[in-house]
């Protein structure tokens, strides 16, 4: 108490001071004032207000200096924020939110399911932690934060579509709200959006089973895969990849099947992620995470998991069969290449030869998934690992209708093909 009230009277001496030289300042102008002539040029006048302005400004900056050096302001999480300045925090982050989030247009499958899917496993582990969720209403360090996180579902109706977006991308300055890691992926900031829209309805029991599905052999739909089951899995996979790609890496549509992938991919994938060549918001933090042992763990692991069996596109046998096409015998009008050539599978008499395993096997692959990575090569946004960028030129060739063919085809292969 006694260096508190030290300090206290430091800078009331000081506040003294600076009103007593302010006061002769005053009067000695006045007193020359006085002494002139009774007429003065308007030039001078204005010239001898600004200087006393900006002496004004130098002294209140001055005082500003000589409080903040006293250390006198409470800088302590624990103290809270005053009413005024908590006020003025809110009202100009909600200013700077609302103009920044100007011609910012949803997407018009904002209420897809398998976006809303991606957002839920990584808000489960990524946002729970500081906000809470319907299971975990109010982190207990998080809520010792000053300003500390909001609860989200009574607030998200408050935003529109595009000033969520804005938030998730950017994130929000002395209030530990972080960007996106990958600024490059609006698709997964979008798919963040399209989860917390759903977030307000959800109680304990939907929320669960949204972000991990219910436990093994209950009978009820599964979200994201039967993902723990009865057998014993690598810790790795059980912690880290079992929520979104499944305990037998069988994914779904918003998470890629890992069923039967090349190891050596896999691992160069996972280190691409962790060294944040190959952009994710939301895979680059769990790669990071990662030893080299648990990466060649998990690369061979999902690689030794059986792929599953051929599923004919029946809905889309059309486009399945113009993507075959494309995948055997190229574009040569728009100089594409034929995609079999680097990711399989042989044609029929064709003679085998050994691919360049950084190249992933396509086969058998979700066709959201597919086109959701051609997209992001045709626009330069994906990344990968050393061998990623032959792609670019290869997509952004390609029309979406193109992109959707060539995915059908592939998503209607059996996994694992190889020749």
């Amino acid at each position: 108490m006694g260096l508190l009230r030290g300090a206290v009277l430091f800078v009331l001496s000081a506040f003294a001071a600076i009103v007593g030289l302010l006061r002769g300042v005053r009067s000695f102008r006045a007193a020359q004032a006085q002494a002139a002539q009774p007429r003065r040029e308007p030039k001078a006048w204005l010239l001898e207000k600004a200087k006393t302005a900006a002496a004004t400004l130098v002294l209140v900056g001055l005082f500003g200096f000589l409080v903040i050096a006293s250390g006198v302001v409470p800088n302590e999480a624990s103290s809270g924020h005053w009413a005024i300045t908590e006020w003025l925090l809110t009202f100009a982050t909600r200013r700077t939110v609302v103009f920044h989030s100007l011609g910012i247009e949803p997407p018009r499958h904002l209420g897809d399911p398998a976006l809303v899917l991606r957002g839920a496993g990584h808000y489960d582990t990524g946002c729970t932690p500081c906000h809470g969720s319907p299971a975990i209403p109010q982190p207990r360090i998080a809520g010792a934060m000053t300003p500390d996180p909001p609860y989200l579902p009574p607030i998200v109706p408050d935003w529109s579509d595009a000033q969520l977006f804005t938030i998730v991308k950017h994130g929000i300055k002395f209030a530990g709200m972080p960007a996106w890691p990958a600024l490059e992926r609006d698709d997964e900031v979008w798919a963040m959006v399209a989860f917390l829209r759903k977030l307000p309805a959800l109680d304990r029991a939907a929320y669960r089973a949204l972000v991990d599905g219910p436990a093994a052999g209950s009978g009820e739909p599964v979200a994201l895969g039967d993902l723990l089951g009865k057998q014993e899995l690598p810790a790795a996979v059980a912690q880290s990849c079992a929520r979104c790609h499944g305990r037998e890496g069988e994914g779904a549509s918003a998470f890629p099947r890992l069923a039967g992938q090349r190891a050596v991919y896999l691992a160069a994938s996972l280190a691409a992620y962790a060294e944040g060549t190959r952009h994710s918001g939301i895979m680059q933090p769990v790669a990071a995470g990662l030893s080299e042992e648990q990466i060649a763990a998990l690369a061979r692991y999902y690689a030794e998991a059986a792929p599953r069996p051929a599923t004919p596109a029946a809905k889309h046998a059309a486009a399945a069969a113009r993507g075959a096409v494309i995948a055997s015998e190229g574009i040569p009008a728009q100089r594409i290449p034929p995609c079999a050539d680097c990711h399989g599978p042989l044609p029929e008499g064709g003679v085998a030869f050994e691919r360049n395993q950084h190249y992933p096997i396509l086969a058998g692959q979700h066709p959201d998934y597919l086109v959701l990575q051609l997209d992001l090569f045709a626009r330069g946004k994906r990344g990968g690992t050393a061998y990623g960028h032959l792609m670019n030129h290869v997509a952004g060739d390609l029309t979406p209708e193109q992109m959707h063919d060539v995915a059908a085809y592939y998503g209607s292969l059996a996994g694992g093909l190889t020749r």
